[in-house]
């Protein structure tokens, strides 16, 4: 069986994509492995009618939706190769089954490297987090640090100055701050320490103190740190499209790649923002596409 479209990746633009196509009446050959990204959150936001959902809950919904159209398949293997034969794309499973597809869709998201900071990992998802539009509201008022090792550090405290005034922002002993913006800053009253970070310290995933290279501690309950994105899978050594500044699969506004057949969606294309509501969209809007192309196929 030859399925109209091959999905790679089981988030919320993989999801939304096989929900599209499957009420186009579509086949579709769904990969997911079942480790997103974000199981270490406890609640995810910003996303209108499942505000606060749990992603355990928020895949459990799509799921039961998704499964409800019969052309959707649901394979729950990582794909780990894929290459073109004639026409068709070959995806090639850890387990070793192959499935042939017309179009593919590349939805396998990002991965986080975070600074090799001991106790951050206890304490990511809880207190602290990423993304200010996702958990910004539930830390507002809070003492906040911000550690950040690039120049998007002076956006992030800009930002984040309206949850809460009570910010440190630490640069993880690299200078990416100039002497205009420091002093913007500190006309805030935001404090910010560019030595390194050497350990969170917290009880329950709760931060409590963040203690810096020269030995000295600070008080705080939360806040956000950037990591490094690097996309999850990449399959651009045997498909090759472009990617863009980010890292991400460069895409039109309907998620074709510069590969013909090839599509990519939500955060394995446009990297930022990281949020389930665009990731969503994005791949709404590929099923869209990838479903005009076809329809153009099938009248040749």
């Amino acid at each position: 069986m030859t399925y109209d479209c091959a999905i790679i990746g089981g988030g919320p633009a993989g999801l939304n994509a096989a929900l599209v196509l499957g009420r186009a009446r579509r086949s579709v050959a769904l990969f997911d492995n079942s480790q997103p990204r974000n199981a270490v959150t406890h609640a995810s936001h910003g996303f209108i009618t499942r505000d606060g959902v749990t992603p355990a809950e928020f895949r459990r919904i799509a799921y039961e939706e998704v499964l409800g159209y019969p052309s959707v398949e649901l394979l729950p293997w990582e794909v780990t190769e894929i290459h073109r034969n004639d026409h068709r794309f070959v995806a090639v499973a850890s387990t070793g089954k192959q499935i042939e597809a017309r179009k593919l869709l590349i939805t396998t998201g990002l991965r986080e490297i975070f600074p090799d900071i001991p106790g951050l990992r206890d304490c990511y998802g809880t207190s602290l987090f990423s993304c200010p539009y996702c958990d910004g509201w539930e830390l507002r008022d809070q003492p906040l640090i911000v550690v950040s090792e690039n120049s998007g550090v002076f956006h992030m405290a800009k930002l984040l100055y309206t949850w809460s005034k009570d910010l440190v922002i630490c640069t993880n002993g690299h200078a990416v701050l100039d002497n205009d913006q420091k002093q913007l800053l500190k006309s805030r009253n935001i404090e910010v320490v560019e030595q390194a970070v050497t350990m969170f310290i917290g009880h329950e995933g709760k931060l409590r103190q963040v203690e810096f290279a020269d030995g000295t501690r600070i008080e705080r309950t939360g806040g956000f740190i950037t990591p490094e994105w690097k996309p999850k899978a990449s399959f651009q050594g045997s498909l090759g499209y472009e990617v863009n500044e980010f890292g991400g699969i460069a895409t039109n506004e309907w998620g074709k790649s510069s590969v013909p057949g090839v599509y990519a969606a939500g955060d394995a294309a446009y990297v930022m923002p990281s949020q389930l509501i665009f990731a969503a969209a994005g791949g709404s809007k590929a099923a869209i596409g990838i479903n005009m192309e076809l329809t153009e196929e099938d009248f040749v």
